[in-house]
């Protein structure tokens, strides 16, 4: 019951977010594919969540009980004082690995990270994306929304060319989506796995034949700020499934 309530909750949300034109991608995905991410008795993601799950309960739940972390992922990425600049969700939870725990921080892409972020970004599932209004995030954002229109690679495209310009037409047998960090981490089934936004930002930068952002790095921070922006309000509909 608990879960029909939530993900009514989460498709009124969808409906209000896409009065303005914008749409999230799963509305761009085949029945199949939807229907994976509806039930999460057949989503894929789940098994990387439960997982998560686990871990927060043993490694994080004594400092951070999880009903106080509902809403956090809408809020990420987010400044940190002792760094100087912003940091994903991701780079939040190795943050607490080091500081509180006094553990090596995940690998990027790790079944550990993503399982973790999974299950915090679970939490928030159904509430709209709300980026902090923090004014030392101000330059990084700008810097990802030029980054956002900036061609780049052998192919001189940009994102926004093909996400704003071209969002909707069919590329390769696919509809180009907008590009809406809504459903992150995902469970893509070309991967057959679980992978991160800054994961499918570097896919992008590869296939326009650009050299890719590092994990974890100012561009690609600065980047996820834009799009996060970008997509303020809409829904958080995490784990998502894509193609």
């Amino acid at each position: 019951m608990i879960r029909w309530v939530v993900l009514a909750a989460w498709l009124g949300w969808c409906a209000a977010a896409g009065a303005d034109g914008r749409r999230s991608g799963f509305e761009d995905m085949s029945p199949a594919t939807q229907a994976l991410q509806r039930d999460d008795t057949q989503n894929p993601a789940w098994l990387w969540l439960k997982d998560g799950e686990a871990r927060f309960a043993r490694d994080c739940a004594a400092c951070h009980p999880a009903a106080s972390l509902k809403g956090a992922a809408t809020r990420y990425p987010a400044f940190d004082s002792l760094l100087g600049k912003p940091v994903t969700l991701a780079g939040r939870i190795n943050l607490c690995q080091e500081r509180h725990r006094h553990a090596a921080p995940f690998k990027p892409e790790s079944d550990e990270l993503l399982a973790l972020e999974s299950y915090v970004a679970w939490l928030s599932r159904g509430l709209p994306l709300a980026p902090p209004d923090d004014p030392r995030l101000a330059a990084s954002r700008a810097w990802g929304a030029r980054l956002f229109s900036q061609r780049m690679g052998q192919l001189d495209l940009s994102c926004a060319q093909c996400h704003d310009g071209q969002a909707g037409r069919r590329l390769a047998g696919a509809t180009i989506p907008q590009g809406h960090p809504t459903a992150y981490p995902i469970y893509r089934l070309e991967w057959q796995g679980m992978g991160s936004l800054q994961r499918r930002m570097r896919g992008c930068m590869t296939g326009v034949r650009a050299e890719p952002f590092a994990y974890g790095s100012d561009e690609a921070t600065a980047l996820e700020l834009h799009l996060m922006q970008r997509a303020a309000g809409m829904a958080v509909e995490s784990p998502g499934v894509r193609p």
